[in-house]
């Protein structure tokens, strides 16, 4: 049995739609950013990062998306949702989440959690009115030259979907027009009609 901790309008979607997909046996626990719940003593105990997500495994505790997409595809490899038995195609999968989540997660999170880099409330202001073009360079940069098509990885859905889709969500709020990225566009509908994806969206807001 997997423990999931996760807050809605996070990227721990990517990691919800994953345990769907995969049809893994788990108990999902929602948290609320708003009521600091990631800060209380039980829950830095299990992620002192004070983040989401989390997975608690009969091993340990993973933290980081990257690191916990990659788990359940080797956790679950009939769910299909990474190429296990090609080391080179598996590193695009790493290098394409990598992305995500080092550049463009990065980049939206100057929007409202500027205060991770400074202090000064002026630094802070830029930052955010700085969003919509550091979010949409990042997006332009994905479909221009990192989707192969009709997934990001191809001919088959890999967790990279999962995770593309879960950033491309808070486009609006970043002031990017995903009708400006036509690839994206399509792909977050696609994605959107996935049994998985409604499961997990059903769940964190029920």
């Amino acid at each position: 049995m997997l423990t999931f901790y996760y807050v809605p309008h996070t990227c721990a979607l990517a990691t919800h739609i994953a345990l769907e997909e995969a049809g893994a046996d788990y108990t999902g626990l929602r948290m609320n950013f708003a009521d600091e719940d990631q800060k209380q003593p039980d829950y830095l105990a299990i992620n002192p990062k004070a983040r989401v997500p989390s997975l608690v495994t009969e091993r340990g505790i993973l933290t980081e998306t990257p690191a916990i997409l990659i788990y359940l595809c080797q956790l679950y490899p009939a769910a299909n949702m990474a190429p296990l038995d090609d080391p080179f195609a598996l590193a695009q999968v790493q290098s394409f989440n990598a992305y995500l989540c080092s550049t463009v997660h990065v980049a939206h999170a100057h929007r409202m959690r500027g205060h991770r880099w400074t202090d000064d409330p002026d630094a802070q202001a830029a930052m955010r009115a700085f969003v919509p073009q550091s979010v949409g360079e990042g997006f332009q940069m994905i479909e221009d030259t990192m989707l192969q098509g009709p997934w990001v990885m191809g001919a088959d859905c890999t967790v990279c979907d999962f995770y593309l889709f879960t950033l491309a969500q808070w486009l609006d709020g970043d002031g990017v027009d995903i009708t400006t990225l036509p690839k994206i566009h399509d792909h977050f509908k696609r994605m959107a009609e996935r049994p998985s994806v409604a499961r997990a969206l059903a769940q964190e807001f029920a």
